[in-house]
């Protein structure tokens, strides 16, 4: 199951408006602080939290969100009232998921879901059909490009009227591998997989993706059950890999990167996505020093390291007090302010569900103060065929942490988009 989710992950990731934020005009509002007098807003978060997956796997999010309503709520609210944040864990279940939706939708009456991460979202339809707006969720299944008024923490080009993207199916670039071509001069890269149908299926659409920008691939596979990572280690020593992209879970990560140093195993990078983008790389990669420092990250949001841009700033002194941060903490808080912008530009009118998904749904080239790559929901009749991408680029330094690679708002291509049937 973890093995979907981090595959739907990176695969919807790659959908949407990918524009410099130079093309858009800012968003950046903060009104001085009033006494929150009037009624609380009503805002709900949906986590599987305790889910198959294991216990910490999506609540990044979460906790980025509910450190932004808290700060904000000190500083007076949203027009003087307070946003109340009710939170809800789903389990990972279908059936735990529409309980949640029930509660937060139908009982609680919130104006809003924010910062949703589900593993199953099966209440996505109910929430679309209550006219909720759901901002800034994780597009972990195919819910966020099939629904109306749910909105990604990415956009989404897909036409959202009930059927998932294009005639079911959807599009993701190859902007990742192009980059490491074009900067790095890779030509040689290895998926490594397990013999499990939802990673199978996710390494065939990196080899795709690696052949359209012509490199040479080199594809592993390892038992589900018993993986011998030290055979795959072995075998990218010698076949001279570039990089390494894997269909496997973090656990299996690390283990793979333990095995790749003691084969001696050297690569340009080993790469990751979002949800491994997080600050307990030292301790989960303990015992691979030389792979830990060969560690990569890509994503459409600023490196929550990168301090010096104000934005992260704030965050990051919001959140000093966290045991770990990582980027999902980061896309979360963007979120509740994704939230905050729409209810503070529908204050005069009234706070509602239809006046917040106006706002957001309109919203073209949103960046929540430059914390994320502009996001659009301008549908598309057609699919895409090309696109103009950006990315977000950071690797691991012991020492320094995650370390940006560039301006995420000029490394940007035109890539082509690959169709793939979630």
């Amino acid at each position: 199951m973890a093995l979907a989710a981090a595959a739907l992950l990176a695969l919807t990731a790659a959908c949407g408006s990918r524009l410099p934020e130079s093309d858009f005009g800012t968003d950046d509002r903060s009104p001085a602080p009033t006494r929150a007098t009037g009624e609380p807003l009503h805002v709900g978060i949906i986590t599987s939290a305790t889910s198959p997956v294991g216990g910490s796997a999506f609540t990044g999010p979460r906790d980025g969100a509910k450190a932004y309503f808290d700060r904000l709520n000190s500083r007076g609210g949203i027009d003087g009232r307070r946003v109340e944040v009710h939170l809800c864990d789903d389990g990972g279940s279908g059936v735990g998921n529409n309980e949640c939706v029930r509660k937060l939708v139908d009982e609680q009456k919130v104006v809003a879901l924010v910062a949703t991460t589900a593993f199953d979202y099966a209440g996505a339809a109910r929430v679309s059909s209550a006219g909720v707006p759901d901002i800034g969720g994780q597009p972990i299944g195919t819910a966020y490009d099939t629904y109306p008024h749910l909105y990604s923490i990415y956009g989404t080009s897909a036409p959202r009227n009930g059927t998932t993207g294009w005639d079911g199916k959807l599009y993701g670039g190859t902007e990742v591998y192009r980059y490491f071509k074009r900067e790095h001069g890779a030509r040689t890269a290895a998926v490594v997989s397990y013999n499990q149908s939802a990673s199978a299926a996710y390494a065939r659409l990196i080899e795709r993706g690696l052949k359209a920008e012509g490199y040479d691939v080199v594809t592993e596979q390892v038992d589900f059950a018993l993986p011998n990572f030290r055979a795959v280690a072995a075998d990218l020593r010698q076949q001279g890999a570039d990089l390494v992209f894997d269909a496997i879970d973090a656990h299996g990560n690390a283990r793979l990167c333990r095995a790749m140093d003691e084969a001696g195993a050297k690569v340009t990078a080993k790469v990751t996505n979002v949800q491994n983008w997080t600050s307990a790389v030292t301790r989960d990669y303990k015992a691979a020093p030389r792979c830990r420092n060969a560690l990569w990250a890509t994503g459409h949001s600023r490196n929550y390291e990168d301090t010096s841009h104000p934005a992260v700033r704030e965050f990051r002194d919001a959140t000093e007090d966290l045991e770990t941060h990582s980027q999902w903490q980061l896309e979360g808080w963007a979120a509740a302010r994704w939230f905050t912008d729409a209810a503070k530009y529908c204050a005069n009118e009234g706070i509602t569900r239809a006046c917040v998904d106006a706002y957001v749904n309109r919203g073209d080239g949103y960046t929540a103060g430059g914390l994320l790559l502009p996001v659009s929901f301008k549908p598309s009749p057609d699919p895409p065929r090309t696109s103009r991408t950006c990315l977000s680029v950071a690797r691991w330094q012991d020492g320094k942490g995650w370390v940006s690679q560039g301006d995420m708002n000029r490394t940007c291509f035109t890539v082509p988009q690959l169709a793939y049937e979630p």
